[in-house]
């Protein structure tokens, strides 16, 4: 008995201590929130999607009719109901602003399809990232058509419209979205023509779990080629904890908590503001996919999964690189896949001010040789060249081949982003030489300010960061290997699988 009474106080201790933490964590969670910027209506207005279910028995012109009345209620109720306050030169959600995505050409924050000039030769479904928009898979898109394929590009649920949309998403209707865009690129294109899945970000977390899904399930079509960009297998700790972080939200008077960064919207294709569930809803999914990689190889399935071209940015604040190396790559069959990672610029003399030692870490990334995938490391040909090398690693091999590329880094930049990979340096929105400046109100990626810290509404990070990739051509050259190598009899032969 007195051993039962011990163990009852301890428990009881542990208990009250967990509750005072707990309520601690919360008081400061208010208190950080309540420091922030004020909500806005397009935080507040939430577009009403389609649920999973609806998405399962529609087409993809269902799908897109009921984007069309989203829009539209966007506009009656957010873009024509704001406050003359709100109604800035560098809103998006202000019909006068200058980044009102309506006001262009092509809005690209809705689903589109490309279809090829010439004879249809296969699919392709891209998936775009957390926050994003189809705008950052467009390039690619269109490398695809080229090559005489369907390029289906789905406006995942949430997105597109008003942050507000993603505080009441899940991770269950961006793979709805995913299995409805498969559907209609097989429409268009045929069963028996090639299908490819590109995912960036979040969108490659969506690619390879459908990917894995159509293993077990008869009715999903599996991919011929799966391709990856800034992939989210796995994201940063903090994630987990999101939920718990919005709890306070439940009562009005602390809406703000239901944010983790409310900032200006001024880029017209993506949310700079960012809610609690999307973070939530990014880390269930993850672990989802993870779960699911672990079991596909401990059955076996993996065998037969599609084989995986990755790039990925050693240093990426976003996602967890390490995860895609130990919970992906480490665990695929010898397939074919590769994964080319971008290094830091060993150049840039930039060591003094790092945080941590970086110059060894790709080594410190990837696993000692052999592997069943070969690697690709985009780096410096030499510590003091700005010019670069591609240092290949075959699977199963130990001797790598050098072989220099016809780009170089630019001598303001010490690393990709995550954000970069999708984009060239011509890009007219994130581009640091735009094809067009200002073809979409802004260009992000010319912008470099000079003036007092602690002045702005948001952080000297947010330009700080690369947002386009010097090494896009020799990406997309590629990626078009492996849409080549889709027209080949024996595709196994041709990837060097």
């Amino acid at each position: 008995m007195a051993r039962h009474q011990t163990l009852f106080r301890l428990l009881r201790k542990t208990l009250t201590a967990l509750a005072v933490l707990l309520l601690v964590f919360l008081i400061g969670r208010i208190y950080q929130s309540e420091q922030g910027p004020s909500l806005h209506l397009w935080h507040r207005w939430v577009a009403d999607e389609m649920t999973p279910d609806e998405m399962d028995r529609a087409s993809f012109a269902d799908y897109q009719r009921h984007e069309a009345r989203l829009f539209q209620e966007m506009k009656i109720h957010l873009n024509e109901a704001l406050s003359d306050e709100e109604k800035t030169g560098l809103n998006r959600f202000s019909p006068a602003s200058a980044v009102y995505p309506a006001r262009f050409a092509t809005d690209w924050n809705r689903s589109f399809i490309l279809m090829p000039r010439g004879p249809i030769r296969g699919a392709v479904v891209l998936l775009h990232g957390l926050t994003d928009s189809p705008y950052s898979v467009r390039y690619l898109a269109e490398t695809y058509r080229q090559h005489g394929f369907v390029a289906v590009a789905p406006r995942l649920p949430g997105h597109g419209t008003a942050p507000g949309s993603l505080t009441a998403v899940s991770w269950q209707s961006w793979m709805a979205a995913t299995r409805l865009a498969v559907r209609e690129a097989t429409r268009l294109a045929g069963a028996q023509r090639p299908l490819h899945l590109v995912g960036y970000s979040n969108g490659g977390a969506l690619a390879m779990k459908y990917a894995l899904e159509s293993l077990n399930d008869r009715r999903l079509r599996a991919p011929q080629q799966i391709v990856l960009l800034s992939p989210m297998i796995g994201v940063t700790g903090y994630a987990r904890f999101a939920g718990l972080a919005g709890w306070p939200a439940l009562f009005p008077a602390f809406a703000r908590t239901a944010w983790l960064n409310v900032a200006p919207e001024y880029n017209p294709f993506k949310y700079n503001s960012f809610p609690v569930n999307a973070a939530r809803q990014s880390w269930l999914l993850t672990q989802s996919l993870q779960a699911q990689i672990a079991q596909a190889a401990r059955s076996g399935q993996i065998a037969a999964l599609a084989p995986v071209l990755a790039f990925q940015s050693v240093l990426d604040a976003t996602v967890d690189a390490r995860a895609l190396v130990e919970a992906l790559f480490n665990r695929l069959p010898r397939n074919g896949s590769e994964l080319v990672i971008y290094d830091i610029n060993q150049a840039a003399n930039m060591r003094a001010l790092f945080r941590a030692p970086l110059a060894s870490a790709v080594d410190r990334l990837l696993p000692a040789p052999p592997r069943r995938y070969a690697t690709t490391v985009i780096t410096n040909r030499a510590p003091d060249d700005y010019r670069t090398a591609a240092r290949t690693l075959a699977a199963g091999q130990i001797q790598q081949q050098v072989t220099p590329l016809d780009l170089a880094w630019p001598q303001d930049m010490f690393s990709l982003s995550h954000i970069a990979v999708p984009f060239p340096l011509n890009d007219a929105l994130y581009g640091e030489q735009p094809s067009e400046k200002n073809l979409y109100g802004i260009s992000l990626g010319t912008i470099s300010l000079r003036g007092e810290s602690d002045s702005l509404t948001v952080g000297a990070e947010t330009f700080m960061r690369a947002t386009a990739n010097p090494f896009f051509s020799d990406m997309m050259a590629r990626v078009s290997g492996r849409i080549r190598c889709s027209e080949q009899a024996d595709y196994a032969a041709c990837i060097g699988r």
